[in-house]
């Protein structure tokens, strides 16, 4: 009867919508959990102010060119196209997806509401359209060529027709693969923003690569990026290990400071504020701690780890490729078999 209901959704949405846009909730989905809990989206763009009164791309323009003096015409053509497409065409009942690096979904909504200006948002989400967020579609279940096609250098790009039908068709737990075009703004896409959109792309299939990972391969990996670093490592066998699955420090012993404390979840659940509590209260006074979660953390997590008087680092899915392409070089042979990776030269 869900499946049927979910069918059903899929087959209206597909005869009321003709467009379904991607609005990215910031650079590695870092604003997801105000897209979602707020139940929006939103751009930044904050120089220009309040666009309630602005409808016209000419008008638009010249507010762009007269906040960003410093930027080239390519840059501000690209701003154009972009906040405009947000101010006037995701318009009531619009389709729209978002992506959320940390749990590996994609979040598909419908605009509920009309442009709303919030000066007080943070500075990235002043901009503001209400949306009904109702289905989830991971990634896991996309070809590469579908995981690529979602991909942008666009804040706000529209997907093909045939790309909204697929992608709606997901819903209903079909496989069709994904063909999404965007449009770029002409000659206005620069070569660093497209350098900047393929390292994207490829830490998101580093992250596809790592989720296929078993819990005690992802334990070993970690350990090889904290050797990689210089730090000597202990790997818990499989069993209890109160909340210790490594622990790095200098000499390898945990005698000579930093002593790190290493907890590892891996899995796509996001880890919640009891588990931080819980695992800083089985450190020691002069530990540091890294807790390591691929599933991510809640905002009450992050919060929790803000407010102790521990050092402690939280590590997600993102920050953890980010980790293992930095240090990818000096890590072993047997950490590197975990994860393979080719190096590509970009020319500067």
């Amino acid at each position: 009867m869900q499946r049927e209901r979910e069918g059903n959704l899929v087959g209206i949405l597909l005869v009321m919508t003709k467009q379904v846009w991607m609005v990215r909730a910031g650079r590695d989905s870092v604003f997801i959990d105000e897209f979602l809990s707020r139940q929006i989206i939103a751009i930044g763009w904050s120089r220009l102010g309040d666009l309630s009164n602005v409808h016209s791309r000419e008008t638009l323009s010249q507010l762009v060119e007269q906040s960003w003096p410093e930027n080239n015409k390519f840059q501000n053509a690209s701003s154009v196209g972009q906040v405009y497409r947000f101010r006037e065409e995701l318009v009531l009942g619009t389709t729209v997806v978002t992506y959320d690096s940390n749990s590996r979904l994609y979040h598909l909504g419908t605009v509920t509401g009309d442009y709303v200006y919030h000066p007080e948002y943070d500075p990235e989400l002043v901009h503001t359209r209400a949306v009904t967020w109702h289905r989830q579609i991971s990634r896991d279940v996309l070809s590469a060529g579908s995981k690529n096609s979602l991909g942008s250098i666009s804040t706000v790009f529209c997907l093909s027709s045939d790309a909204t039908q697929e992608l709606l068709s997901a819903v209903a737990s079909t496989t069709n693969i994904l063909q999404s075009s965007e449009s770029l703004e002409g000659e206005g896409v620069q070569v660093a923003e497209i350098r900047r959109d393929t390292e994207e792309r490829a830490l998101g299939f580093l992250q596809d690569k790592l989720s296929k990972l078993d819990w005690e391969e992802m334990q070993e990996l970690i350990a090889g990026v904290l050797r990689a670093m210089g730090y000597k490592t202990r790997v818990s066998p499989v069993g209890p290990d109160r909340g210790r699955d490594i622990i790095a420090s200098p000499d390898g012993f945990g005698f000579q400071p930093p002593r790190i404390i290493v907890e590892v979840k891996h899995r796509k659940g996001t880890i919640g504020a009891p588990e931080i509590r819980g695992f800083v209260g089985g450190l020691r006074q002069h530990d540091n701690g890294l807790y390591v979660s691929t599933g991510g953390f809640t905002r009450e997590a992050k919060y929790e780890a803000d407010r102790t008087n521990q050092i402690l680092t939280l590590m997600d899915a993102d920050d953890l490729g980010k980790a293992i392409v930095e240090h990818y070089d000096q890590m072993d042979s047997e950490s590197r078999a975990l994860i393979p990776l080719k190096k590509i030269y970009w020319p500067v």
